[in-house]
């Protein structure tokens, strides 16, 4: 094994980190759209971008689609922006596949969801995750998002995982703070604590996360970015205003299911060609569409 084992924590896993969309045209994978999104994201200062998450559609990429979006990420960022890789799955040898492919294209770490459907106990998910660990050599981060997977990992479960190590940290999106201090307390500083809801960034840095990966960012990257490091540098008067500046704006991307709101805010800034999804993800009620309008005029996003 490499020395990636033993790098904790990484001085880099910190800031503004996007969960990336994944652009589609007629139905297929937007190589052009995709490389577009990166030399933005590298140019208002998104510290690592997060492909084939959640936000980035995932569930109903194909294998082969899957890892082409995680190459074309490496390839478009050249070494100037970090690649952390959506790899996770609720089958493990999936999830293990995934990782491994990241780790040959050259992924700076993976990304890796807790199992959804399957209900694993706390045993179990040690287990799918202790199995990845030692089977790649690859810096992971895990994603904890109860309300999409069934299962929440116990801070308990996270202080196991955090004794392996090229486990560096979590991608926290329960909505507990109370429960984010306590992996916090549990698991300490070797072990990254970042953001999984936008809303709830400032809070989470005030108790010792070190960043976010972020939906909003996608249409403001820099403001969120401003924000986080703001906060680092100890102008937390400037990150509280920024925080609440933004409020509305992320409210907005979870009117319906991600990553719908985030691709049609996209479509309609031109910051993608359009604001493809795929089924069973539908475009939004002309109701929820006229929300967010009114929301991206008033930050004038959009005439």
């Amino acid at each position: 094994m490499s020395n990636s084992k033993s790098d904790r924590p990484l001085p880099w896993l910190k800031g503004s980190m996007v969960a990336l969309v994944t652009p589609f045209k007629d139905g297929e994978v937007d190589v052009k759209g995709l490389q577009h999104l990166v030399e933005l994201h590298v140019r208002e200062g998104t510290s690592a971008l997060v492909p084939c998450g959640t936000t980035g559609e995932s569930a109903t990429l194909s294998h082969e689609e899957h890892e082409q979006v995680v190459e074309m990420t490496i390839q478009a960022a050249r070494g100037r922006v970090r690649v952390i890789a959506g790899t996770g799955s609720n089958n493990t040898e999936e999830a293990l596949r995934f990782t491994r492919h990241a780790q040959k294209a050259g992924a700076d770490a993976a990304l890796l969801i807790s199992p959804y459907y399957n209900k694993p106990t706390q045993e179990g998910l040690y287990r799918h995750f202790r199995t990845i660990a030692e089977s790649a050599d690859l810096p992971l981060v895990l994603y904890n998002i109860a309300s999409r997977t069934g299962v929440n990992v116990e801070p308990e479960t996270f202080s196991r995982l955090a004794k392996i190590p090229n486990i560096v940290g979590v991608k926290e999106a329960s909505g507990s703070l109370e429960q984010m201090s306590r992996i916090r307390a549990l698991c300490g500083e070797r072990f990254s604590l970042l953001s999984g809801d936008d809303a709830l960034t400032l809070p989470v840095l005030a108790i010792g996360g070190t960043g976010v990966i972020s939906v909003t960012a996608n249409i403001v990257p820099g403001k969120v970015a401003r924000m986080v490091r703001a906060f680092e540098q100890g102008n937390l008067r400037l990150a509280r205003r920024i925080h609440y500046e933004l409020l509305p704006l992320t409210r907005a991307m979870f009117i319906e299911t991600n990553p719908i709101p985030v691709k049609t805010a996209m479509g309609l800034m031109k910051l993608i060609d359009e604001a493809g999804l795929r089924l069973p993800l539908c475009p939004m009620s002309d109701g929820n569409l006229s929300r967010l309008r009114e929301v991206l005029r008033s930050y004038r996003l959009i005439r």
